[in-house]
């Protein structure tokens, strides 16, 4: 690990503006990604500026749904009344991520951050556009059992390694953010993560990310649904302890008079950033919730799946952890 300088943060202003000022500065909060990171030599920051002591770990009901701290811990939020009572498919994700030491030290808007495990970004010997923009891919001939089957091209064929996310997407979330001189925008979840096309030099700036170089996650919002009493994740993994997912599914649904009024699906292991499946949730609006409809929404998620050499059994994988994902939050039993 090289030498660096470590700074903590008295505000969010003052963390920013460090951070804006330096190219090579990182925020640092639990860290259990980044520190990895730099011992293994693939992040080289010259400067940490320490934010988990500032006044970002709320998490608190609003007038339009709930807002959580960027700097509460991932136990916390999994735990917390309001999340497990109204947004339970962001308790189920997250308790399937990790283990619980490391959730008991991440931090909300870390996991956001977190960067992806592909073995050949760690390898610092390898070509990688995500570590070095321009170097090649050299997962996209290597072994990609574990890369993605959507939204990528010859740049990337990583996929977001987050399960968390993969709730926060399908439950509509926004990030807020503040920038220099105060400056706060939210970004809906869907424009949070920059497609393979996005990673040349100047648009990669915060890790794999569209934030730029010193903005900071402050919280996240989801508003108001009617998911909470049929919901669920189902992660489909190697191990069943400190694996990433090599298909995982947020299935939500909005259930009244024996039809769906509302359906949500979103992928993990598939792709850049978690992927929603909005054409099969077009498709389920209005239907029956028969383990029929579940099938057919299934097909039409995974019809555009482009896979690579080693992982075209995420094809097949993927259409049945979406329509088992949606069985369970339906709980209609398989025939």
């Amino acid at each position: 690990m090289q030498p660096f300088k470590f700074t903590k943060a008295s505000d969010a202003g003052t963390a920013v503006q460090a951070v804006m000022t330096n190219s090579n500065a990182k925020f640092v909060a639990g860290g259990t990604n980044l520190i990895d990171l730099m011992k293994e030599g693939v992040e080289t920051p010259s400067e940490l500026v320490d934010i988990s002591r500032l006044n970002l770990a709320q998490i608190r009901s609003t007038a339009n749904g709930i807002s959580i701290g960027a700097l509460a811990k991932n136990t916390d939020t999994a735990n917390h009344p309001l999340v497990r009572r109204d947004f339970p498919l962001l308790t189920q994700a997250i308790l399937s991520g990790a283990s619980a030491q490391i959730r008991n030290m991440a931090t909300n808007g870390g996991n956001l951050m977190q960067r992806t495990r592909c073995t050949y970004f760690y390898d610092v010997s390898m070509a990688c556009n995500r570590r070095e923009p321009g170097a090649g891919c050299a997962a996209l001939e290597g072994i990609n059992r574990n890369h993605a089957i959507f939204g990528w091209n010859a740049a990337c064929v990583d996929v977001h390694p987050s399960d968390m996310c993969v709730a926060l997407a399908a439950l509509d979330a926004a990030v807020n953010i503040q920038g220099q001189g105060g400056k706060t925008r939210a970004v809906p979840f869907a424009d949070l993560y920059a497609a393979p096309d996005d990673m040349s030099a100047g648009k990669m700036l915060a890790g794999d990310t569209t934030l730029k170089q010193g903005e900071l996650i402050t919280s996240i919002d989801i508003p108001k649904n009617n998911f909470s009493d049929n919901s669920y994740y189902l992660k489909v993994r190697d191990r069943a302890s400190f694996a990433f997912a090599l298909v995982s599914v947020a299935a939500a649904l909005d259930l009244g008079g024996g039809k769906i009024r509302q359906a949500r699906i979103a992928m993990g292991g598939v792709a850049y950033k978690p992927w929603r499946a909005t054409e099969a949730e077009r498709f389920l609006t209005g239907k029956p919730a028969t383990e029929e409809n579940f099938a057919a929404a299934a097909d039409i998620a995974m019809k555009d799946a482009k896979p690579l050499e080693h992982n075209k059994y995420k094809v097949e994988l993927g259409k049945r952890a979406i329509a088992h994902a949606l069985r369970k939050a339906a709980n209609v039993k398989a025939a």
